[in-house]
């Protein structure tokens, strides 16, 4: 059975354990829509803005991209095994920011986002992910906590 209301849904991902609930409910309501899904991971390359551009950020920026291929990896293997199909992107930016860009440019119909993995004093100084991107998208969004 596919759905009018869901062909392309959007499964945001920081690679934390705190969003494989989210990454499971996503999955499973875009194989009963019969939707595609649509992972993103978004490098915060602001986080280091500040820093010099060296050798060190260098290697750091490619750590956290490995990062988050592995964690896209993860949500591509769900779908494989739903018999979802599963587009990755790995975006650099500010996190709430590039997801909802992402999900506007390319006519996403829901965005599933766990409550990410920041805690304690990453939290207060980033403010939440979800939070900005409730505020800010017109798209339809799911919150899953973990």
């Amino acid at each position: 059975m596919e759905s009018e209301l869901y062909n392309k849904i959007l499964i945001a991902t920081d690679g934390s354990d705190n969003t494989e609930k989210a990454i499971r409910y996503g999955m499973e309501l875009a194989r009963i829509a019969g939707a595609d899904v649509y992972a993103v991971y978004v490098l915060d390359s602001g986080a280091f803005a500040s820093l010099p551009v060296d050798a060190a950020w260098e290697n750091m920026y490619e750590l956290l991209r490995t990062e988050g291929k592995e964690a896209l990896k993860t949500i591509e293997d769900v779908g494989k095994g739903s018999g979802v199909p599963v587009e990755c992107s790995v975006l650099d930016g500010h996190p709430a920011h590039e997801i909802v860009c992402y999900a506007q440019a390319n006519d996403i119909d829901l965005i599933v986002i766990g409550t990410l993995g920041k805690t304690g004093l990453d939290r207060i100084l980033l403010g939440s992910v979800a939070t900005t991107i409730i505020h800010t998208s017109a798209i339809p969004v799911m919150v899953i906590h973990a």
